[in-house]
């Protein structure tokens, strides 16, 4: 058996598991190396383990697989997982909806640092966007809560990055370089990213720099060019990695992302209507938006004393974003400015009750925002503060050779400080300041039915999401004709999510089964107040939009089914898939009188499923694969899904069947190149809730050149 071939293929089908000392994950081994389930993942339990006795729904997405679907952005990357849906509103947008819950309800992190802030807006978002997929060395991906490790906002899942470091030249020292490359012909799009790295006895360094431009996106069928959906992007990053010795690693990080006038084509009169979806009346938006990060990271293992791991890591994120709009009424502009440091360190310690795990970790954001309408803020309140405090601990217990135990509990403290806010009764300038504590916890447990074969895991874990600063503040347009206005006195979010499942492995096959129901208390959710903002000129009402507010009226619950798997029917040969079934209802008030009703969750994701076989021929260094991608009809929708006509069509969003084909070739030991034919059909088609339609046939050509 060729278990490579067997490996590779459930990178991109099935939940995958592993580790490291910290909460850096590890690069994924050699696909020629390991099965899927043997990967080594760290996220969900911060101790390496393989995927198979990981007690968790994972998924490892490495480096060849990145590579190889020529993945436009890192939102995409998650297409193809179980339990996801990537929402576009924007083709520079992109915000993945994991086991039913998108935006600040997921968290994103870089080398175990937050993306989220405080200012992260509800319902879909293009932050995610605003990482360079061409400086991810590997992804994992934990669905399902993760606060009691990671904090306020890991309720749907958790997504973690590995960034690219300093390259291994096996002990030696040595120069190396990379160019990588990108072409799809139905985004009109050029990537690149050319990268260096040295190193020099303990230490090494990798400094890469990249460009990207995107034009106009062109649809298949009817539709077409969709006009105003382009925008270009650069990149810059560096790594500086130094071994202090053997069990001591020291990293310095730097990211650069610049983002220019990225589109939201849906809300102007430049978008494409399909299936009877209405078309915006503002004549632009865009936005540029900027983020660089720095940090620096202390990891290692200690030989004697009451720890025998330990991580540490300081940083600092800053975050910018100008939209500029022109309408009817004329034109106006607005933004923030948002710098966040950070501190995290974890320890880990053998004990005769299990191994403990435990750490703290502080977040403190300082926001500025501005409007060229609102003297008093922008889309958040200015001169603002907020503040994370988090400490945890987990045991492990291996109760019996075949049991383990993973029991784990946080206290959270979060506070918001916003100087100047609008009041939505009065129209004056008020201040907010509020804070809010509470405790999480979470027990899991892995059973070897047959070790190394068969494998049972499973149980509850709560989730917890403190009310941001876009919660508390917002002042800005919202989803179709909606305008949103701040609310104050809001509570915390909080999810139980119980789960089971089944993960298997043989030397012909893997696969993983999981069952989950998670309940939902106190979500806060918009509504409608009855109000009118009167934003256009006397008489004209094409700029009118409707009053939002939010409150925590949303208990529910969601619950899914999800598959995937791989089978090896020849030696090369072998066939995948994965499928995935939600389910949810949560209490929100669809009127402004006020009266509660159950209504499905918001873009719920319809029944989705993939199908593919890939053939390899590794002794001359050439694959090709084939995939089937379908969704079923999303046509359970909510009041506010049926408004929000701009992005889902009545009665919802039809289904669809796509058909792509793919391969790749090693030219020479230094040369890769990669093919694929995505949506062979040009079927017309639009991901549900998204704000444009996906490409037609798409020829995207990916090179890979090591210098």
């Amino acid at each position: 058996m060729q278990p490579a071939l067997l490996g590779s293929l459930l990178l991109s089908t099935a939940p995958l598991t592993g580790a490291l000392t910290s909460p850096t994950p590890p690069a994924p081994q050699d696909e020629g190396d390991v099965r899927a389930l043997s990967e080594t993942v760290i996220t969900a339990t911060l101790t390496p383990r393989r995927s198979l006795d990981s007690p968790y729904s994972e998924e490892v997405i490495g480096e060849e697989t990145l590579r190889r679907r020529g993945y436009k952005t890192v939102p995409q990357i998650l297409r193809d997982v179980p339990g996801v849906i990537v929402q576009e509103t924007a083709p520079g947008h992109g915000s993945p909806y994991i086991r039913g819950f998108t935006s600040f309800r997921n968290l994103f992190l870089i080398d175990g640092i937050r993306l989220n802030n405080s200012v992260f807006r509800p319902g879909p978002n293009q932050y995610w966007n605003t990482v360079d997929p061409y400086t991810i060395e590997s992804m994992e991906v934990v669905k399902g809560p993760a606060s009691v490790l990671w904090g306020s906002d890991a309720i749907g899942g958790l997504v973690y990055v590995q960034p690219r470091g300093p390259y291994d030249f096996d002990g030696g020292d040595g120069l190396g370089g990379t160019l990588f490359y990108r072409y799809a012909t139905a985004e009109d799009s050029n990537q690149g990213r050319l990268e260096g790295s040295l190193r020099s006895g303990a230490t090494g360094v990798l400094v890469g720099v990249g460009a990207k431009h995107f034009g106009d996106l062109h649809a298949g069928g009817s539709t077409g060019d969709q006009p105003e959906t382009g925008y270009s992007e650069l990149d810059a990053d560096m790594v500086l990695e130094h071994r202090l010795n053997e069990s001591m690693r020291l990293e310095f990080g730097f990211q650069h992302v610049y983002q220019n006038d990225v589109p939201r084509t849906h809300k102007t009169e430049h978008a494409v209507p399909f299936q009877g979806s209405s078309v915006g009346s503002e004549l632009r938006r865009d936005s540029d938006q900027e983020r660089n990060l720095v940090y620096g990271q202390l990891e290692g293992e200690a030989d004697a004393g009451f720890f025998d791991r330990y991580y540490l890591s300081l940083s600092w994120q800053g975050q910018s974003e100008d939209r500029h709009r022109n309408r009817t009424s004329g034109p106006d502009e607005q933004g923030f400015d948002v710098g966040q440091t950070g501190l995290v360190g974890h320890l880990s310690s053998p004990t005769s009750v299990g191994r403990l795990t435990y750490g703290l970790d502080l977040y403190h954001d300082e926001v500025d925002s501005y409007s060229s309408k609102e003297p008093i803020q922008g889309p958040v309140g200015d001169d603002s503060s907020y503040d994370l405090l988090g400490v945890f601990v987990q045991d492990e217990i291996g109760v019996t050779d075949d049991l383990d135990l993973l029991l784990g509990a946080r206290f959270q403290y979060a506070a918001a400080d916003a100087d100047s806010v609008k009041d939505p009764v009065s129209g004056d300038k008020i201040a907010i300041d509020e804070d809010w504590s509470a405790l999480v916890g979470s027990a899991r447990f892995l059973y070897r039915v047959v070790p190394d074969s068969v494998h049972l895991f499973g149980g509850a874990s709560q989730g917890f999401r403190a009310p941001n600063l876009s919660d508390l503040t917002r002042l800005d347009s919202a989803r179709t004709d909606e305008y949103e206005i701040p609310s104050p006195g809001l509570d915390p979010e909080r999810t139980t999510t119980y789960e089971l499942g089944i993960k298997t492995e043989s030397e012909r096959a893997s696969s993983e089964l999981a069952l989950f129901y998670t309940d939902i208390e106190d979500q806060i959710v918009r509504f409608p107040t009855g109000d009118v903002d009167d934003k256009g000129t006397p008489g004209n009402t094409a700029d009118d939009e409707f009053e939002v507010t939010k409150d925590n009226v949303g208990d529910g619950y969601v619950t899914g089914v999800e598959f995937g798997g791989a089978l090896e029917l020849l030696e090369e040969l072998v066939l995948f898939g994965n499928a995935t079934y939600q389910y949810g209802k949560v209490s929100t008030y669809p009127t402004s009188a006020q009266v509660a009703s159950d209504e499905y969750i918001t873009r719920m994701m319809p029944f989705m499923a993939q199908l593919g076989l890939r053939w390899e021929d590794w002794q001359r260094g050439w694959w090709v694969e084939a995939q089937l991608v379908y969704a079923d009809d999303a046509d359970k929708l909510n009041t506010r899904d049926q408004g929000d006509t701009q992005r889902i069509p009545p009665g919802g969003t039809p289904s669809y069947l796509i058909a792509n084909l793919r391969g790749g070739m090693e030219v020479t030991e230094n040369v890769t190149f990669d093919l694929g034919l995505e949506n062979l059909g040009d079927v017309n088609y639009r991901v549900h809730g998204s704000g444009h339609n996906m490409p037609g046939f798409n020829v995207v050509l990916g090179l890979r050149m090591s210098l």
